[in-house]
């Protein structure tokens, strides 16, 4: 089960949709692996500040591209094929305040995985 959360970026309200599905779709889009990717912009946004940032050009691609994921796959109609064309829509768009946003809705969604699996083992079992 998918689980959704609408977060604010640049003043606008932007919904997010997190499944077992944005793994593949992230693949298929962008030829990486977003469990890597997320592990990364997880380290380099500790590392820096947003007062002082200093992150690589590389992770902030990596960030859009993982936000846009997240986007897309909440809204497929609404949000354009290409990332440039979604974050065209933003002025500003801090990875500081929506990067923690979608680390948790991607961890809620892992712990919905997780309790599930536990439920139907036990199930099985009786």
């Amino acid at each position: 089960m998918a689980i959704t959360k609408t977060i604010e970026i640049d003043g606008q309200a932007v919904p997010l949709k997190a499944s077992a599905a944005i793994p593949r779709i992230y693949r298929m889009k962008f030829g990486r692996d977003i469990l890597q990717d997320m592990n990364g912009l997880s380290a380099a946004t500790q590392e820096s500040s947003e007062d002082a940032s200093t992150l690589d050009p590389k992770v902030l691609t990596m960030f859009e591209n993982v936000a846009y994921t997240f986007a897309k796959h909440a809204d497929p109609k609404g949000v354009p094929e290409e990332p440039d064309e979604w974050l065209e829509q933003f002025g500003t768009f801090s990875i500081y305040t929506a990067l923690p946003e979608i680390l948790d809705l991607w961890a809620d969604n892992l712990k919905t995985e997780v309790e599930r699996k536990k439920n139907f083992t036990a199930a099985a079992e009786k």
